[in-house]
């Protein structure tokens, strides 16, 4: 066992983490907190380093933050060892996790010293009119598996340089790498400043039903986000929900073939497609159908499964059991249902790793746009390829889901490209590129993607700041 919290806040119900590519090596004991006693305190501390901070002036909470994130780089190998340990993926891909956590933070960092003042125009003499905005409190983050390090730090840097205090529920599944976030955090912020509350996640709705939290900010599914959702709004408390997706990418014309499909075949691969963001449907003209079928298909076959310690791994195992289960059965469905399996489709045993969630890289094509494979978020190593005729059907296609998250277009038609910008249902837009995001740009999605404030960039001050209205007069 190599990460052991079985004490933090006094124990409570024991659980562990194991490898998912040797789920017989435990990883880590923790222990899940039920008791409110346990809440009372850190909540206690919380408010105590909140009033603290929320003193520290902007500029020099924006120092404190990067001095932060230096530590956390400076530990990145430890903290990516815990990452791919618990959640599975190549060790390289742990390390740019953090790294790229880290960039969006020192931008949040920034933020701390832009937020200013706004002044407005007054109705009456002698009176001038202020904007506010001053911290919310103690936050809530509730966090996935599949990002461990960045969708903390995404939540940490906005909140403490705003003036917050945060408290992280991090999955049962992937705890470690917040664990050791906090560690650092301590040495550079009040103490419980930012604190993790290993609970379950019926225990984090009631707190936040209770009105225990001034904020909440979830990342995950659909399903879980309905509950969050409904908890929030009982208890009145502000929520940022940031969903799932299903996302598209409308292949149209291209000069350079192969950079197109390195980048889509990177979007939809990383992270084994256990990424909100990953691109799940190819929706390609009829004309390049075949070379882009064939060129999925090599690059899927290259790819090397293993433990995401060992070198050369480029894929990872699926996360946990349950969800190796439950991409197994969606990816069977969306064959049964007449999708055409190109490659892949099943699981595989890897030598040494025997007893791993591993599954093939796997492509399918000619995919109802109704079905499975074109519709439900199957969150793993799995691409779905839907040929179009012209520029209507494929824009229909690529609106044609509950989701709203982000699109990729690639094509040199400046008409498409500015019916795409002006059609194309979702909250990140991307043009002749994959679907990896800017550090400075806003992050979210509409329709059933997320709801609530975007994260990351000068917009995420909506959701960790309270806006007052002030009126001078003299």
């Amino acid at each position: 066992m190599k990460f052991d919290y079985r004490d933090h806040l006094g124990g409570g119900t024991p659980f562990q983490t194991v490898n998912p590519a040797r789920p017989e090596q435990v990883v880590g004991g923790y222990a899940e907190v039920s008791d409110p006693g346990a809440v009372d305190r850190v909540l206690d501390r919380a408010a105590e380093a909140q009033t603290e901070w929320a003193g520290v002036p902007p500029v020099a909470r924006g120092d404190r933050l990067l001095a932060f994130l230096d530590e956390v780089v400076a530990n990145v190998d430890r903290i990516a060892e815990a990452i791919t340990l618990e959640q599975g993926k190549p060790l390289n891909e742990a390390r740019n996790e953090i790294l790229k956590g880290c960039a969006e933070g020192r931008f949040m960092a920034g933020e701390a010293a832009r937020q200013q003042l706004q002044t407005t125009a007054a109705a009456r003499p002698r009176v001038r009119n202020l904007i506010l905005r001053r911290p919310r409190g103690t936050l809530l983050a509730i966090c996935p598996w599949n990002f461990p390090a960045m969708t903390p730090l995404r939540k940490l840097c906005p909140a403490v340089a705003f003036g917050n205090a945060l408290v992280i529920k991090p999955s049962q599944f992937t705890p470690a790498a917040a664990f050791l976030l906090a560690d650092i955090a301590e040495r550079h912020f009040p103490a419980g400043l930012v604190q993790v509350l290993p609970c379950g996640g019926a225990f984090a709705s009631q707190l936040t039903a209770a009105g225990r939290f001034d904020g909440v900010s979830f990342t995950g599914s659909v399903a879980v986000g309905r509950k969050v959702g409904l908890a929030a709004a009982e208890g009145l408390v502000p929520a940022q929900l940031e969903l799932g997706g299903k996302n598209g990418v409308i292949i149209n014309d291209s000069a350079d073939l192969d950079g197109c499909l390195d980048q889509v075949f990177g979007a939809a691969f990383q992270t084994g497609g256990q990424r909100c963001t990953s691109l799940s449907r190819v929706i390609v003209h009829r004309d390049l159908h075949a070379a882009v079928v064939r060129g999925l298909t090599e690059r899927a076959r290259g790819l090397r499964l293993g433990d995401g310690l060992d070198d050369g791994t480029t894929l990872g195992p699926l996360c946990n059991g349950a969800h190796f289960d439950s991409v197994k059965t969606l990816t069977a469905r969306a064959v049964d249902e007449g999708a055409r399996l190109v490659t892949g489709g099943e699981p595989v045993t890897v030598p040494g790793c025997e007893g791993g969630y591993f599954f093939a890289p796997t492509l399918l094509d000619q995919a109802g746009a109704s079905d499975t494979a074109s519709r439900q978020e199957i969150f793993g190593p799995v691409l779905s390829v839907l040929p179009y005729d012209d520029a209507d059907q494929a824009l229909t296609i690529l609106n044609d889901t509950e989701y709203g998250l982000t699109s990729s277009l690639f094509s040199d038609s400046h008409a498409l490209i500015q019916r795409f910008l002006d059609e194309s249902r979702n909250g990140m837009l991307h043009v002749n590129n994959g679907t990896v995001p800017d550090v400075n740009m806003p992050f979210g999605g509409m329709k059933h993607s997320g709801l609530g404030a975007y994260s990351v960039g000068a917009s995420a001050s909506a959701f960790y700041t309270i806006e007052q209205a002030a009126y001078l007069a003299w």
